[in-house]
């Protein structure tokens, strides 16, 4: 639909676009993710594409594993400065940090593959030790 020359979308419209509920649209406003939208007279929540260019930065975030407090203070970061260039020291400080924890958890696991491997042949040991046993 257009108002004002601009393309706007229902919230049913977004959600189904970005594959999400408008459950989850509306909390992310209600969290301060999302400013609220444009309402038509009768109520209707309207989205513009930069809303939903937004909401795609929110959903890529999320896939990236970043913490609905980590986006909020970028949003608080957004709505002080309004410049999308603004948020990004902080996004890369958060964007280290999950590279860190990731990084831990590699190490962790690799650790880890690396006992069951050696308690696997421990065991093929034992086994092998019983069977020449019985023989």
């Amino acid at each position: 639909m257009k108002i004002n020359n601009d393309e706007m979308y229902q919230i049913g419209e977004v959600a189904k676009k970005l594959g999400i509920t408008t459950r989850t649209i509306r909390y992310y406003e209600e969290i301060g993710l999302m400013n609220a939208p444009k309402r038509l007279e009768a109520g209707i929540r309207v989205y513009t594409k930069e809303d939903i260019k937004r909401l795609k930065f929110i959903l890529k975030l999320k896939e990236l594993g970043i913490s609905l407090k980590e986006m909020q203070e970028l949003a608080k970061v957004y709505e002080i400065h309004k410049n999308p260039e603004k948020i990004m020291p902080k996004l890369i400080e958060i964007l280290d940090a999950h590279i860190s924890k990731i990084d831990e958890k590699i190490t962790k696991l690799a650790s880890l593959r690396n006992d069951i491997i050696n308690y696997k042949a421990k065991v093929l040991d034992i086994m092998k030790q019983n069977n020449q046993k019985k023989e």
